[in-house]
């Protein structure tokens, strides 16, 4: 939902400050541009400075040395402006870029290290727009914003100075328009930022709905959804142009506003300074001077104008990314570093609440799981089978309770040595757009040998299709591993579940995408690398865990029955009838 909260001045200030601020390690080139804007700006004065001798020197007093000068001086100051253009745009870019490289980088890294719950919240559209659209706004209020603010303001300070210089009297107009421009420029401000955070949700939102459409682009052609997704896209798209127009309104006409404001005030100074130059006689050099000195004045006032816009959309932006920063990360507490589990975990009185308003998903479990022990666990969805095995590698912590490994709390052990314990085959597998070697090896810093490789893809009984590929174990297989098959997918989830050796392992249903064959040849290959791992199997198919050393069943968040699959035949109880539902229909 839109947010129309307004940065104050004050906390605008305070974003713009902290995004200045990474700046700093790049301050000797930062510094160098900003050299470059002060001479720059200071040709401007000079450059009307110059039209009074021109003038005077050529058509009044005839000075032949000076009229052959002139030309020289003024190829001069064009060749010292162009430099210091060069060094200013150029220098003043790179640290842009090289800040906004360093917010993407931070921001990705906090992605990282961001807790299961807030992918829960967070919609992954608006962390793309964040990535790429807001940081751009960024890199605008960095780089060129900055440039604007410093050489024009450096410019209209020039300027102003050398026609005060000229006749100081006159300052009093540029006293009494100061304010009036200053509250049109407040006015278009404020307009700035509240569209320009109405626009950042809005391309959050258009980037959602553009990759669920990408992403589950065979469901919304099997439904028949093109019309439903087009009207969804196309009402987001209508709001956020309407909002950029507003923008463009608003820009367009405080632009326009400034300019006249400034333009009124430049042709009372010219007819004041006629009427004076009349009485006091000011020669044709001087009063042509300051006419050039007040036309040079409107360009920078203009660009002053319109860079407001520019700037806000920047800060907005740039609160948008702190914010992001500034979230909640894993907390990472312990301090143990465990080598190598046995493989013992106790849950002792564990519950679980994903949100205060939800039913606990599990409530005072208490398990314990010997070394190398297998425990199915089976029930409805929702009754918290997933629940117990993602608390396991602290994707979510307990709402009350504690998990032991080998007889101390997980939360006394670090992430990285936790999670190194534990192997995961997930239902929904996540490959990625690389090769099949480096899909199979994930996670792994240091290189792995063919011959590993190939016994791992035997044992998942994926070996034969990658053999058969053009490039083997190098091929590419697209997003998400687009390229494969279903079960070709699975298959290489399982070897890298196996390359990792890990001494606990997680199966969310492993062989859910195989075909009859395929299952049997890879649940024998599981149950022998089962056989020394602890191992918690999410269970669907029941056919797939009648060999467990024990079946937990959940109803509620609770165990309602325990024991091995001819025991809880025998119960003749909840077990039971979900044997009959699958089994005898």
């Amino acid at each position: 939902m839109t947010q129309d909260i307004v940065l104050s001045s004050a906390q605008a200030r305070v974003v713009y400050r902290r995004l200045l601020g990474y700046v700093r390690p790049y301050w000797r080139l930062f510094g160098l541009s900003l050299f470059g804007m002060f001479i720059f700006a200071l040709t401007e004065p000079l450059f009307a400075a110059l039209m009074k001798p021109l003038v005077d020197g050529s058509f009044v007093k005839r000075d032949l040395e000076l009229v052959q000068l002139m030309p020289w001086l003024l190829v001069a100051l064009f060749v010292v402006r162009g430099i210091a253009s060069f060094v200013n745009t150029y220098f003043l870019s790179w640290v842009g870029r090289r800040v906004v490289a360093d917010l993407r980088q931070e921001m990705f890294e906090h992605l990282l290290r961001a807790p299961t719950r807030f992918y829960d919240t967070q919609g992954s559209g608006h962390i793309l727009a964040k990535l790429t659209y807001n940081v751009e706004n960024v890199a605008n209020a960095a780089t060129s914003a900055v440039t604007t603010i410093v050489r024009d303001g450096f410019t209209v300070l020039g300027l102003m100075v050398y026609m005060l210089y000229l006749n100081a009297g006159l300052s009093l107009i540029f006293l009494v328009i100061g304010p009036v421009m200053a509250g049109a420029i407040k006015y278009a401000t404020k307009r700035f930022r509240r569209h320009s955070r109405r626009i950042q949700d809005r391309v959050g939102d258009l980037t959602h709905v553009a990759q669920e459409v990408i992403d589950g682009q065979r469901l919304v052609k099997a439904f028949g959804g093109q019309a439903r997704e087009w009207q969804r896209f196309h009402a987001i798209n209508e709001k956020t142009r309407s909002l950029q127009m507003k923008m463009i309104a608003t820009e367009a006409a405080s632009v326009p506003l400034v300019q006249l404001i400034s333009a009124a005030a430049i042709a009372v100074v010219v007819y004041l300074s006629t009427m004076q130059g009349l009485r006091d006689n000011l020669s044709v050099g001087t009063f042509m001077s300051f006419v050039v000195a007040m036309g040079l004045l409107l360009p920078p006032v203009k660009r002053l104008a319109s860079v407001n816009g520019q700037l806000q959309r920047g800060i907005i932006a740039a609160e948008s990314l702190f914010e992001l920063i500034d979230a909640e990360t894993e907390a990472d507490n312990g301090t143990q570093v465990l080598e190598r589990a046995v493989g013992r975990i106790e849950y002792r009185g564990v519950s679980h609440q994903y949100a205060p308003d939800k039913t606990p998903a599990i409530q005072g479990l208490d398990l314990v799981i010997a070394p190398g022990e297998t425990i199915a666990l089976v029930g409805h969805s929702g009754s918290g089978k997933s629940t117990i095995a993602n608390l396991l590698p602290r994707f979510y912590d307990p709402t009350d309770g504690d998990i032991w490994l080998d007889g101390q709390s997980i939360r006394t052990l670090t992430l990285a040595s936790l999670r190194a314990q534990i192997s995961l085959v997930s239902q929904d597998v996540v490959l990625f757009n690389d090769t099949i070697a480096n899909n199979i090896a994930y996670g792994r810093t240091t290189p792995i040998d063919r011959a590993a490789l190939e016994q791992v893809a035997a044992s998942a009984q994926a070996l034969d299709f990658i053999q058969a590929l053009p490039l083997g174990f190098e091929t590419l297989i697209g997003d998400r591993g687009v390229l494969l098959s279903g079960g070709q997918r699975q298959r290489l989830a399982i070897a890298r579940a196996m390359l990792k050796d890990a001494p606990i392992l997680i199966l969310d249903e492993a062989t859910s995408a195989l075909d009859t064959e395929s299952e049997r040849h890879i649940q024998a290959a599981l149950e022998i690398l089962m056989a020394k791992r602890t191992t918690l199997v999410i269970a669907h198919r029941l056919s797939t865990i009648e060999r467990a050393d024990r079946i937990l069943v959940l109803q509620d968040g609770r165990i309602v029955e325990q024991g091995r699959h001819p025991e809880l035949l025998a119960l003749d109880g909840y077990y039971a009838r979900l044997h009959r539902l699958q089994f005898c229909q």
